[in-house]
């Protein structure tokens, strides 16, 4: 698995945007100790730790400048390796690629084209979490962890912004260009279970108004944390403003 000494061309590429040092820290040597050491991986990031000067979009879209890696790591810096680390995670990404030549995208959690919950995780929802077969194809991949093959040219899009979604909207531009995603069986623990706010809401109307109107048609997608109902069209608009204050009276923001 390791790379000659003579390639400039790391494995991996392990991207994150950094918000707090100590948790970023920690995950370095998580990683390191899982195997993701300088004769196989890279570890980049951008600075949020004096506030956020860049979002996910624009950080990954400027990570992915940098990165040199045959596969990019897009992960949080609240991830931490149990027993799989990158010995493990090589073999599940050269078994995808026999299964299927043409992926794009991998990840530990996500849902099938028909809602299904696939994931291989443990955080606070539960330990030790396994719901394959794996792998799996989906159609959206939750943000903890989220491998990215280099070849497959996918970014994330120039008109979205935050810190939501882009799961999701790696995989639409997959899609777009004739690539799958998929779950594998690879095992870490996130230190977050994740939250809906009214940011988050927000952000979804954007996304579901800006994609329905890219794809020309309706379509609805399951994430591991909300439902996306795709629409193009003047209605789609109102449509999702009204979800959306119907959600934020069901979760009580504002």
């Amino acid at each position: 698995m390791p790379v000659s000494p003579s390639d400039p061309w790391p494995l991996f590429s392990i991207c994150t945007l950094v918000s707090d040092r100590t948790q970023h820290a920690a995950m370095c040597a998580s990683l390191l100790g899982g195997g993701f050491r300088s004769d196989c991986a890279e570890y980049l990031m951008v600075d949020n730790t004096a506030g956020n000067a860049w979002c996910a979009y624009t950080g990954i879209a400027h990570l992915l400048d940098q990165a040199r890696g045959r596969y990019i790591i897009l992960c949080h810096q609240d991830i931490r390796l149990l027993s799989d680390g990158a010995v493990e995670l090589a073999t599940r990404l050269d078994q995808l690629t026999v299964r299927d030549p043409g992926w794009g995208l991998a990840g530990n959690a996500g849902v099938t084209g028909e809602g299904i919950l696939a994931l291989r995780i443990t955080d606070p929802h539960g330990a030790g979490q396994s719901r394959g077969p794996f792998p799996t194809r989906v159609v959206s991949l939750d943000e903890n962890f989220i491998v990215l093959r280099a070849a497959a040219g996918i970014r994330p899009s120039a008109t979205l912004s935050g810190f939501h979604l882009y799961g999701t909207d790696l995989c639409l531009q997959a899609r777009s260009f004739g690539r799958s995603a998929w779950v594998i069986d690879f095992h870490l623990r996130h230190l977050s279970g994740g939250r809906v706010d009214a940011g988050f809401l927000r952000q979804q109307a954007l996304f579901e108004r800006s994609w329905g109107r890219r794809l020309g048609r309706s379509e609805r997608i399951r994430t591991t944390c909300t439902t996306l109902t795709l629409r193009a069209g003047f209605a789609s608009g109102l449509l999702g403003e009204w979800r959306l204050s119907r959600r934020r009276a069901r979760l009580g923001v504002g």
